[in-house]
């Protein structure tokens, strides 16, 4: 049996949606990347504390690194801003987390300024797009926090299934959290049988 392999190994950037441009990271995303890590509301249920400012140039360079995208772990981190007026909205990553099984995981953090236009589900869409469509990937997941509706709402949006809920698997900033994870296969992605 053929060892399994991604179609693509890189991609070129920026990718465009309708209303996106999902991008690289650059050196003038310091106040984007504070400014969205440091908010007490969006990481109450992602790991780590707000950000202080002597952090941020540290996130940022693990951010821009340069994109690697052949073996297990690799992740594709991805800036997202609005295409009418480059207002930065949040970022996205596609990860692959096994390369022999074709295994990606998506994940997403928007500016809850934003939420509620559809903006973080254009970009995962867009991310599950290259992942299927673009590396060839047969299953992507999501993990998430139960408590973070808005995000496993998201999720089911984008056709992916509830696989497992693990109640009470962490403790987690002071209570026992439980962990929703969701994920969808290529052919209920793309819409055809997937090649053997």
């Amino acid at each position: 049996m053929q060892p399994r392999v991604l179609k693509n190994r890189t991609v070129e950037l920026p990718v465009l949606t309708e209303r996106l441009c999902l991008r690289a990271y650059r050196e003038d995303d310091l106040e984007n990347i504070f400014r969205l890590r440091s908010n007490p509301d969006v990481v109450k249920l992602l790991y780590g504390e707000p950000m202080i400012r002597e952090e941020a140039p540290d996130a940022l360079a693990h951010h821009m690194t340069a994109p690697r995208f052949d073996a297990d772990g690799d992740e594709l981190k991805l800036a997202v801003e609005r295409r009418s007026d480059g207002t930065y909205l949040g970022n996205l990553k596609l990860q692959i987390l096994s390369l022999e099984h074709l295994q990606g995981e998506i994940g997403y953090v928007f500016d809850p300024r934003y939420h509620g236009r559809g903006y973080a589900r254009e970009a995962a869409a867009a991310a599950l797009d290259l992942g299927f469509r673009h590396f060839g990937m047969h299953r992507i997941s999501a993990h998430c926090d139960a408590r973070n509706t808005a995000s496993w709402r998201l999720m089911q949006k984008l056709g992916m299934k509830r696989e497992a809920h693990f109640r009470e698997s962490e403790f987690f900033k002071g209570v026992w959290a439980e962990d929703f994870i969701y994920a969808i296969l290529a052919r209920e992605w793309i819409g055809t049988p997937e090649a053997e």
